[in-house]
């Protein structure tokens, strides 16, 4: 990313292009997961890039995405303070993919249960388990993020995943760890 982004500033816009290809999928479906819209999601994440694209911040190496997801988040809340949106929950996504239907279906429904106990949680909860397990992110990147330290990330893991399982429990999952 820091090389691609590095490109982009010396005037190569194809730099941005791959940027926006490798993110731009997963950056929605992280704003879906606010906005309960993938349209409005995939709209955040535009405006986060082209935002990037105009003001051409100074990004510390190795934190473009921590920096891009920042940047969409601080947009989506805005959006969503604009416009009185409060409820804050996972929606599933219709990303299409090469799988066999079997698979695709029990993958659609164990996705289904995740997100439906997801979505009963509280907003800072589901959003810390989304960046560090969806996302792959550090504790210190969701930290940044969200604004918050990284004990306060672990702190809400911990809790997101007693409640997960006590969720999953109640959907007839037992093995969830």
């Amino acid at each position: 990313d820091d090389e691609l982004y590095q490109t982009f500033l010396d005037g190569d816009t194809a730099g941005l292009d791959t940027l926006v290809l490798r993110h731009r999928v997963r950056l929605i479906a992280y704003l879906s997961s606010m906005l309960h819209n993938a349209e409005d999601a995939e709209d955040m994440a535009m405006e986060a890039f082209a935002r990037i694209m105009v003001k051409k911040p100074r990004i510390a190496e190795g934190n473009f995405r921590a920096y891009l997801y920042q940047t969409a988040r601080h947009l989506t809340f805005r959006y969503l303070r604009k416009y009185r949106l409060e409820d804050i929950r996972i929606e599933d996504l219709d990303i299409p993919d090469h799988r066999t239907a079997e698979t695709t279906v029990m993958e659609a429904e164990r996705s289904r249960i995740l997100h439906s106990c997801l979505g009963k949680m509280e907003s800072g909860v589901k959003e810390a388990l989304w960046l560090i397990y969806f996302e792959d992110m550090s504790y210190a990147q969701a930290a940044k993020i969200m604004h918050v330290t990284s004990k306060k990330i672990d702190n809400l893991l911990m809790k997101g995943k007693r409640l997960l399982r006590a969720e999953l429990e109640k959907e007839g999952i037992t093995d969830a760890g």
